[in-house]
């Protein structure tokens, strides 16, 4: 990815070992779940954790065991799914931009597949409208995307930033995309809660790597980006 970052003085190790003794105890726990909702209530703390772990490699610069963890990341919530409750779009989100941060195209098609068989693409909610867009974006159907991304952006429940990159994504609208995922680093920038409190603007990277794939990243910097 074209994106330069600079340092903000965090320790990402120290991150790296506070996820992974996230996980290993989360794992620790999963046979003791009671019921199909507690194990999939555990799959996704392990899903986090191990993004988080997968982020802060990123930014360490250690990206074989940043696409590990994240890979891992996106079995786990892939995994939590079948037990989730109906509209849990998220975990299909998580794993498909899992995949993208790995590197991992094919593993990122396989989970935008799955999100669509799902039902993404008919969902109600803004979250399962994102999932559809970014599942469509991840095989190439821009057309599809963009008819979904228009759906959210301006809507009051859904970050107007991140439905104005994706829609110009779709549309390969290079300064309109530009703009947009400059404002969605901005509110990232701006905000005082991470992902397992790991500060990574993960979504800027996620659009970029859509970006990059249709020849039009922006050039970004950012202390939440990696160098």
């Amino acid at each position: 990815m074209p994106n330069q970052g600079t340092s903000t003085g965090e320790d990402w190790l120290a991150h790296v070992d506070r996820e992974e003794a996230r996980y290993r105890d989360g794992e620790s726990r999963l046979p003791e779940a009671a019921d199909a909702d507690a194990r999939q209530r555990q799959l996704t703390r392990l899903g986090n954790a191990s993004a988080g772990a997968g982020l802060a490699l990123l930014m360490a610069g250690r990206r074989d065991e940043a696409a590990a963890s994240l890979t891992r990341a996106a079995e786990r919530y892939r995994e939590s799914f079948a037990g989730a409750p109906p509209g849990s779009w998220g975990r299909p989100i998580g794993a498909i931009k899992a995949r993208l941060l790995a590197g991992d195209w094919d593993g990122a098609a396989a989970d935008a597949r799955w999100a669509l068989e799902a039902g993404a693409a008919e969902a109600d909610s803004p979250i399962g409208r994102y999932a559809a867009a970014l599942a469509l974006l991840v095989l190439g159907d821009d057309a599809h995307a963009r008819i979904h991304a228009n759906a959210v952006r301006t809507r009051d429940d859904f970050p107007a930033e991140v439905g104005d990159a994706l829609a110009f994504l779709a549309a390969h609208d290079v300064d309109g995309y530009t703009l947009a995922v400059e404002a969605v680093l901005r509110s990232f920038e701006q905000r005082d809660e991470y992902l397992e409190d790991i500060p990574v603007a993960d979504t800027a990277l996620v659009l970029q790597a859509l970006a990059a794939r249709r020849g039009f990243a922006a050039e970004l910097s950012s202390p939440l980006l990696p160098a």
